[in-house]
């Protein structure tokens, strides 16, 4: 009798881990039949007309445990929370990896690595063989940036509104080995790619073999036409590295439409997989030529797994990749990027019309979605934050860097528009509290 009771504990523990590539996932138990209720009902709507229907929002908020917290998250492009049912299945793979954690997470859950592969390539649009799952975009980046081989004088190209993480891994290089990394400044926002094109076209020199660029900064959300700035470098012998951290699950593209040779991601972010998840693109070819971050037997192979010798890692974290991906695909990847992107300009183009509050981010399609940056005349970014977390309970992040001197917000497809007029009151009060302060000029 316990021999049969055994065996059953087994197949069920087998069907949770089929998970989230199978017909019983979480996504299917949890919010299929709702979001395709919604779908077939609004099925004649664009995705721009969609963006604005708060009945089929109301159905994707209730999917996240934060749209009810106490505090107020605007600072999405930071981390993202997970949906419930993210939360769920990382909770069911720890719990089952813990019985026997050897044995569950080796020849268990990673069987799912493969499974999960294939659903975010087709997420990107690209090749399974050319994909590796990671730990985040710092982690993919200093792969690529680390595993390319460069000699003493040779030059890269990148910009002093990249991240801070990628930027110092190129300068342990730049004073390790030699190389010259060479750094543009921009003023944004831009509203013309050949201004940003002709910016790195211009710092090219006969010893450059490499461009970094951010496709969507980090700092005030500035799309970066990064398939121009790619096809111009190869138009000359060059590579490019893209950062893909604010853009992936969010934007709508596929990976090699970019036109990229290499490509790195966070997947906790608008993805909203679990936090410490990320994911590296590389373009079938030239993963030879690249030496793995941590070390492994063969690292001129050809086979994009080489990069995933991390030894023991979250198995639980990886396998709720899989529950987001679905999630995501339940929304659109279009219907979610005109949300967000009108969830963005809701707040931001009443902001505008407030005395002494000014906007940092271009408001056009083209050249920002999610994020957008914000000041009150009178407030350093750091006051202006503390004010709204401490006073209105609303979290964003001060961003006090070069050039750039505001508040970052960023929304999600949880945030409500009630929770962005509490916002847009709340830069209106902190203005007219500052209004002795000279009015500042307004960005676009």
């Amino acid at each position: 009798m316990k021999s049969t009771t055994d065996r059953r504990s087994f197949f069920k523990k087998a069907a949770v881990l089929a998970g989230a590539f199978s017909s019983n996932s979480l996504f299917e138990q949890l919010h299929a039949a709702d979001i395709l209720a919604k779908n077939r009902q609004y099925v004649s709507l664009s995705p721009q007309e969609m963006a604005e229907n708060e009945d089929f929002w109301a159905t994707i908020q209730q999917g996240y445990p934060a749209s009810s917290s106490p505090v107020l998250n605007l600072n999405n492009g930071g981390v993202s929370p997970s949906p419930l049912l993210v939360l769920q299945a990382v909770d069911r793979y720890s719990q089952l990896s813990n019985q026997a954690p050897s044995y569950y997470m080796w020849r268990i859950l990673d069987q799912g690595r493969e499974p999960l592969r294939q659903k975010l390539a087709l997420l990107g649009g690209c090749d399974p063989d050319e994909l590796a799952i990671n730990r985040n975009a710092t982690e993919a980046l200093n792969t690529i940036i680390y595993g390319l081989d460069l000699q003493k004088g040779d030059e890269v190209i990148g910009c002093k509104q990249d991240y801070p993480n990628m930027m110092q891994a190129w300068k342990q290089r730049e004073q390790r080995e030699g190389i010259r990394y060479k750094q543009l400044s921009f003023d944004f926002p831009i509203e013309d790619d050949e201004t940003i094109v002709e910016a790195y076209r211009q710092a090219i020199s006969p010893k450059t073999k490499i461009i970094h660029v951010t496709h969507v900064i980090n700092w005030v959300g500035q799309i970066m036409p990064v398939r121009k700035i790619c096809q111009m470098a190869h138009e000359k012998g060059l590579e490019v590295i893209v950062d893909g951290a604010h853009s992936f699950g969010l934007l709508n593209f596929r990976i090699p439409d970019l036109e990229a040779d290499y490509f790195g991601t966070s997947l906790h972010k608008y993805l909203s997989a679990p936090i410490g998840t990320g994911m590296l693109w590389i373009k079938k070819e030239k993963i030879s030529k690249v030496w793995p971050l941590l070390c492994n037997g063969n690292p001129k192979s050809e086979d994009i797994r080489k990069f995933e010798t991390l030894g023991t890692r979250s198995f639980p974290l990886e396998q709720g990749i899989g529950e987001a991906v679905n999630f995501h695909n339940g929304i659109g990847a279009e219907r979610k990027e005109a949300r967000v992107r009108y969830l963005k300009n809701y707040w931001a183009e009443q902001a505008l019309g407030i005395p002494g509050v000014n906007i940092h981010t271009s408001l056009q399609p083209a050249y920002s979605c999610a994020i957008a940056g914000v000041s009150v005349d009178g407030l350093s970014p750091q006051e202006l934050e503390r004010q709204l977390l401490g006073t209105y309970k609303i979290h964003t992040t001060p961003i006090s860097y070069e050039n750039i001197h505001c508040v970052r917000v960023s929304p999600h497809v949880y945030t409500r528009l009630t929770d962005l007029d509490r916002l847009v009151a709340a830069l209106g009060e902190l203005s007219a509290a500052h209004s002795s302060q000279p009015l500042g000029q307004k960005g676009t």
